[in-house]
Formats: C-alpha cells, structure tokens, sequence
C-alpha cells in the first residue's frame, strides 16, 4: 500500500523528492502517514479536502480484503 500512496502523491507535488510515507501497525489498523513539502500541502489535500478524502477512498478501495482497517493520514 506504501507504494500506491506514494506513487499517486509523487504524481500531485511539485518536490516528489520529498514525499514520504510510513506504515505504522497496531493491533486494531494499520496507519499510512503521507508527509509532504510544507509548499505541497495544499495540492495534496485539494480544496475543501477532496483530494486527500479521493487518495482515502482509493486505499480504502484496494485493502478492502485486508482482515485490519487501513487509515491514511497527511502529516
């Protein structure tokens, strides 16, 4: 899932250089953080947050067989 996230934020930002994301695993979901140049936050999260809610909706889409609930947030 890492590399969907992180292809699709690479795609968005004008500095791909800089976009990170991390898997952090608990025992009830799995949390991908997306980071982001200070200057790219805004094209990731789009206005009134649709880009961000459509990258939810496509992680969302493509763990739907996962046994864990997967979350992504922008940091």
């Amino acid at each position: 899932m890492e590399e969907l996230v992180r292809y699709i934020a690479k795609s968005l930002v004008e500095h791909p250089d800089e976009v990170q994301v991390k898997t952090v695993e608990s025992d009830e979901s799995i949390t991908l953080e997306l980071t982001v140049a200070p200057e790219d936050m805004g094209k990731v999260i789009g206005k009134q947050g649709r880009i961000a809610k459509a990258i939810r909706t496509v992680v969302k889409a493509a763990t739907a067989k996962e046994t864990k609930p997967v979350y992504v947030e922008i940091l």
